[in-house]
Parts: structure tokens; sequence; C-alpha cells
């Protein structure tokens, strides 16, 4: 039975077919890693684009840059399902917000969906979007239409439906309605930490639905890094990233975070799309 947000990768090596069998969930198969970085460069682009009337923040050019990364280290955009690889259709990112910063209000999620074409200013234009309308709707998205209905049934009912949706997701016959609204079927799950000045943690996997890369963005912090031959005190950013080692390798994954690095350092190259950036 085909899936409705991935193609079956076929013809792939003997050993990475198998690891899924091995290794049948998620979290038995997550691995940590953590990333820290200057974000002087990022300051500068944000600071010049605020200049020239584009109010970006560090959400919009992390979630540019991984659309990016995930466009063109495509194995990111992979994923397992009932010991099954597949690759995923299109590029999509979860995250959680809140109607306002106050502690005691209501939570939701949203959900991005990319093409890996854009640039930095169509990435933007989707996330602000996006982020408007749930808020606008309040308690009237989609996803948490779903969740209500489900929660207003007797515990009991509200276990035998999970139940089906799971078996539903592991034999490819979830409705495509719920998977386009469901969270945790996505290339990515962000968590915006920055933002409630927060560090960053390592998040869990799911094993229900298809995430396989987790990304929790902390506040920045001043760090001692070395220059040259000199220690110098900068103003950083840490990363915690948790990710599903079955859908790719150590090696695949490090060449990945090197690239991101070329655009951490250089934000302009996020303002081409890809086919631009090839010529």
């Amino acid at each position: 039975m085909k899936r409705r947000d991935g193609v079956l990768l076929k013809s792939l090596d003997p050993f990475v077919e198998i690891i899924p069998y091995i290794m049948e969930k998620r979290s038995d198969a997550q691995n940590f890693s953590k990333h820290v970085f200057c974000v002087d460069p990022i300051d500068a682009y944000i600071a010049e684009k605020r200049q020239q009337g584009h109010k970006f923040s560090y959400l919009h050019f992390f979630i540019a840059a991984y659309v990016r990364l995930i466009h063109e280290r495509p194995q990111l955009n992979r994923f397992i399902m009932n010991s099954r690889i597949y690759q995923r259709n299109n590029i999509y990112v979860s995250m959680a917000i809140k109607h306002s910063l106050r502690s005691d209000d209501d939570e939701t999620t949203v959900k991005f969906e990319f093409t890996g074409k854009e640039n930095i200013f169509e990435v933007a234009e989707i996330i602000d979007r996006v982020i408007a309308e749930a808020k606008a709707e309040k308690d009237n998205s989609d996803t948490d239409k779903l969740t209500s209905l489900l929660m207003s049934m007797p515990g009991i009912v509200k276990k035998i439906l999970v139940k089906i949706i799971k078996g539903l997701d592991q034999i490819n016959l979830l409705p495509a309605s719920i998977i386009k609204v469901s969270p945790f079927h996505t290339t990515l799950f962000f968590t915006y930490l920055k933002s409630i000045n927060t560090n960053y943690i390592y998040h869990h996997l799911y094993d229900f639905g298809t995430t396989g890369l987790f990304v929790a963005l902390g506040k920045t912090v001043r760090l001692p890094m070395v220059e040259g031959d000199q220690v110098v005190v900068k103003k950083c950013c840490q990363i915690g990233y948790t990710m599903d080692e079955r859908i790719c390798d150590g090696l695949y994954f490090s060449k990945t975070l090197r690239l991101l690095e070329r655009y951490i350092e250089n934000p302009h190259l996020l303002e081409k799309r890809p086919e631009e950036k090839a010529k």
C-alpha cells in the first residue's frame, strides 16, 4: 500500500535496510548532538535586513537554513514506518507556539510546508502567514479541532481511537487529512527556546508519526571560543539535535552541519533559490 506522504525507497544497501528491523522504534534509534556557533554574522544580517524593511528573526533564518539543508541533503527527509524507509514528498517543519508569552496562555502547534526551492524571503512569508492564522483562529485550527474531538471522548474510546490511528499509520492507511494536520508527521520539529530565553535541550523523538529530526535552539550566551592562537569571548547560540540514526549515517549528518555553518557565516546565500545558486 502506497503512503500519502512519502515514497518507499528500494534498492538500498542491505545493511541500511536491515537497521529499522533491528531498531524498530524511533526512540531506540535516537542520537544526540550539540552545535555551538558564533552569532555575529546572523545578528549583522538581521540588522541589515531590518533596515531594508524585512522583519527577520532567528526563527526565520534557521528555518530557512534547515529548509535549504533538507533540500540539498535529502536523506534528512527520510522516515521509517513499519521498519521500511520512505522519502518524504515535501519538506515540513512543525513547532509549538503560544498565543502570548503569558505562562498560563494556551499552546498550539503549527506546521509549515515547503518545496525546498524557497529563498529566505519566501520562507519568512510562509512562517509569518501560518503563525498569524494560528493565532487568529485560537483553538480553532485543524490540529486543535482534531485534538479537541479526540479529548471529548470517554477515556476508553480515546485509547481505542489512538490505537486505531497508530495502526492505520503502520499499514499506510492513515487518511491524508490527518497526516496533513498532524505535527508528528513532519520532517523536522523545531523548538524555538531562544524566544523564551531558555537554554537548548535534547528533545526526545516521538514513536508516533514520522519525525526524524528534533532541533532545539537555545538562547544566546557569551562563551569562550578559540580564534587562531587566542581565546576570545563571543556571543553564541547552542542547538541540541536529536536525530533518528536510521535515516542517515554519521558522516552524512556531519557534512550537513558543515554546510549549515556556511549559511551561518554567510546568510546572504539563502537569498537565492537553489537553482539560482547553481548557475
